[in-house]
């Protein structure tokens, strides 16, 4: 954790110290990354069906799922027959990982898991009749083809200091998002909107501004929990957080306090807690919105996919 908390200063703070430390292991990690990226591009498996890729130039979440589960739905009302691969990152859910299983349990869409995106895209293929497939956190997997490549930027943290790995929070520069089709900013052209919690227990559902000024344990387990942390102060509860890394695999002991005081998560870590959870557990389900436009554009693009 410090070690985190430290780079975390270095990429969004004002250790400048610590940046051109790790400026010449960044210039390592540029020039293997090129030539990797080159020769993965000189073997690209083009699919037989469309693939869009939803991924980001920088670590940590940016709002990836809640659009993916979006797209889901869009292209499900445009009669497409959609598919998900993900890589299932540290997989603890269900023995498929967080955000995957978040998307299952949202659209019971199929899914294949695999950090061999396309090996997983031919399993999808031969297990089911999709038509169009979704590749979740994919951008930099450039032994996939892909049809319409989508970049989500966290509109709060943007791009940090700038740099690449590891003196910055960047796996690319920002120059790639010139060759995506769609960047949405999450907090801008993208609002994720969230106004009903569900009991982990019991399932019940309260109206998040019934709650008042109540004083919450916010327990997260998410790249950026500070757009979570502030809806929930900005909805008036009194917010005592508790923030563990990205893909945490939490016990019941760490959902335990001395308190009676209510339990607030994302709806991501009440996957992997839903188990052992209390009935003082609650979890907050948000998906995302779209601007007017951005999404005219979008979807204007996949219906393309319809018509040849």
């Amino acid at each position: 954790m410090k070690l985190e908390r430290w780079l975390l200063n270095v990429w969004y703070g004002n250790d400048w110290l610590g940046k051109y430390l790790l400026l010449p292991l960044t210039g390592v990690f540029c020039v293997l990354a090129a030539l990797r990226r080159w020769q993965h591009k000189r073997q690209q498996v083009k699919h037989a069906v469309p693939v869009i890729v939803v991924g980001n130039i920088s670590v940590g979440g940016t709002g990836k799922t809640p659009l993916v589960i979006w797209l889901v739905e869009r292209l499900r009302e445009a009669e497409f027959k959609p598919g998900v691969v993900s890589r299932g990152y540290q997989r603890q859910a269900g023995d498929i990982g967080d955000e995957p299983t978040l998307i299952k349990q949202r659209t019971q869409v199929p899914i294949a898991i695999g950090s061999d995106r396309n090996q997983a895209i031919a399993t999808l293929l031969q297990q089911h009749t999709c038509d169009i497939i979704i590749a979740d956190d994919g951008l930099q997997h450039y032994r996939m083809g892909r049809d319409v490549e989508i970049c989500v930027v966290d509109g709060q943290r943007r791009f940090g200091n700038g740099y690449c790995l590891p003196a910055g929070p960047l796996r690319e520069s920002i120059s790639r998002l010139q060759s995506c089709d769609f960047v949405i900013v999450n907090g801008d052209t993208m609002q994720m909107r969230g106004d009903t919690l569900v009991n982990l227990a019991t399932d019940e559902t309260q109206l998040l501004m019934t709650w008042g000024d109540k004083t919450v344990h916010v327990v997260t387990g998410i790249g950026n929990p500070q757009r979570f942390l502030q809806s929930l102060k900005q909805a008036g509860l009194q917010v005592i957080p508790h923030l563990y890394p990205d893909h945490h695999a939490f016990t019941g002991t760490e959902l335990c306090f001395d308190d009676t005081h209510p339990i607030i998560m994302t709806e991501k870590d009440a996957v992997k807690c839903r188990q052992f959870a209390g009935q003082n557990a609650w979890y907050l389900p948000i998906e995302a919105v779209l601007d007017a436009t951005l999404a005219h554009a979008l979807l204007t693009r996949l219906q393309g996919f319809k018509h040849g």
